[in-house]
């Protein structure tokens, strides 16, 4: 089975353009970073990108196994940051760092939880098509507790 997702670019001015996608609503204003020459603060740039595609398909990837699991829980944030390196000489994205946060319902879901924010850690398409390491970090706490 191939699935396959448009996503157009055009050049609006400097080294700012914008992303869009004829299956989308939403367009993206894009940039260099400003850590590189005539970057842009305050603008999405292809890094960024890189680090909210692992981490969103790690959302959607734990939400499915969540959900064919049974779990039950009240919130999932995940901090992430990607680290940009120099790699034989060139520029790489080496590392994502994923940080989840997984509030649960119950305490005896906790194993069970860490067992399905690991698995979908693993089971990620996008973690799969990367170079990159992926280091997971969670961290559990219980609904109503100051854990």
């Amino acid at each position: 089975m191939e699935h396959y997702y448009k996503v157009d670019l055009e050049w609006k001015s400097d080294r700012k353009g914008e992303i869009s996608s004829p299956e989308l609503d939403q367009k993206i204003e894009v940039a260099t970073p400003p850590e590189f020459p005539k970057g842009m603060e305050g603008i999405w740039s292809p890094e960024h990108l890189f680090t909210a595609a692992v981490n969103s398909c790690f959302m959607t990837t734990f939400l499915a196994i969540a959900e064919n699991s049974k779990l039950e829980f009240q919130n999932l944030s995940c901090p992430a940051t990607g680290k940009l390196s120099k790699v034989d000489g060139k520029f790489a994205m080496s590392e994502v760092t994923l940080e989840p946060v997984l509030t649960i319902v119950n305490e005896e879901d906790r194993e069970k939880a860490l067992k399905i924010l690991e698995k979908a850690e693993k089971a990620c398409l996008i973690t799969n098509s990367l170079k990159a390491e992926v280091f997971l970090k969670p961290e559990i706490e219980l609904a109503g507790s100051l854990v």
